[in-house]
């Protein structure tokens, strides 16, 4: 995987939408933290837009994918950072001109949640490590001084934040290394078979996270997951939050009864995905987890 530059003060950021309607109060606020880092942020044409006919969509398609495109095939940008998830990336991911998205080099990438379909297209496409982290209209990012200080961190001086420390003990102890991949669990069962999809998440250390699902729904991810073979060969799991799921008692309970088998170390909050301060994790970096001493290290930093 190639790893994009870091970002100095003055790099031009562009922010994008890929999936649902972005609030313009929150995206100005989030705005205004990247100006507070020495960035410039500049917004794609159709951010603000809302689909005529289907609510949940930030405009068009056609239109997502092309300020996608044309941030990412702009030499003057530096970094492209979603503006929120929600749902649309399965629906522009096929608009997008992924051999002139190569040709234009590499630069970093943010976003989590629906910006999953993303991650997993940059990895297979382009070759690229991306930041699964908050994203600029976030109201996760806007209002949490800790998950705006560990993407600036990871974005302007990576190798401060090679290591990433869980606030959970180990479902499953143990130690793994592997490169590290995966996002949100539904978006990784949807994409299943797609042909921007990682063919499976061997050699990887996955991690996962959701929101707002029932525990009979997670199980049917994971079973999916399994069923497919997609597990087969992984080297570890890193669990971050389950907002918003049911108690997570009867998530952990799953979670151990669904993967507990793999033979392979499980670790648990790690604080990334859904929740309050969540924090950056780099896809497509070689690491070590340690389950349990609830730790991920990364071989080296995120960007170069």
């Amino acid at each position: 995987m190639r790893r994009p530059a870091r970002l100095a003060p003055g790099a031009r950021v562009a922010v994008v939408a890929p999936s649902g309607p972005v609030p313009e109060e929150r995206l100005q606020a989030g705005l205004d933290v990247l100006r507070g880092w020495g960035l410039d942020p500049v917004v794609g044409r159709h951010v603000l837009d809302r689909h005529g006919e289907f609510g949940y969509l930030a405009g068009g398609d056609a239109d997502r994918a092309a300020d996608l495109q044309s941030a990412w095939c702009d030499p003057a940008v530096d970094a492209v950072i979603c503006a929120r998830g929600g749902y649309g990336v399965q629906r522009m991911v096929d608009l997008l001109d992924w051999e002139a998205m190569r040709a234009a080099g590499p630069k970093a990438f943010v976003g989590f949640s629906d910006i999953t379909a993303l991650h997993q297209a940059f990895a297979v496409r382009l070759g690229l490590v991306t930041l699964h982290g908050p994203m600029a209209a976030g109201v996760d990012f806007v209002k949490s001084a800790r998950a705006q200080d560990h993407l600036r961190a990871t974005l302007f001086s990576p190798e401060t934040v090679r290591t990433v420390r869980s606030d959970g003990a180990a479902l499953v102890p143990g130690r793994a290394r592997g490169v590290t991949l995966g996002g949100c669990l539904s978006l990784l069962a949807a994409d299943l078979g797609t042909a921007h999809a990682r063919p499976s998440a061997r050699g990887g250390l996955l991690c996962l996270e959701d929101v707002g699902e029932e525990t009979y729904r997670l199980d049917r991810y994971l079973t999916q997951l399994s069923r497919s073979g997609w597990l087969d060969g992984v080297r570890g799991l890193l669990l971050g939050s389950w907002a918003r799921c049911e108690p997570y008692d009867g998530v952990r309970a799953l979670l151990a009864d669904r993967l507990g088998g793999l033979g392979v170390p499980v670790a648990e909050q790690f604080g990334f995905g859904h929740c309050d301060d969540a924090l950056t994790v780099p896809f497509g970096v070689t690491a070590e987890l340690d389950a349990g001493a609830g730790t991920l290290t990364l071989d080296e930093p995120a960007l170069s």
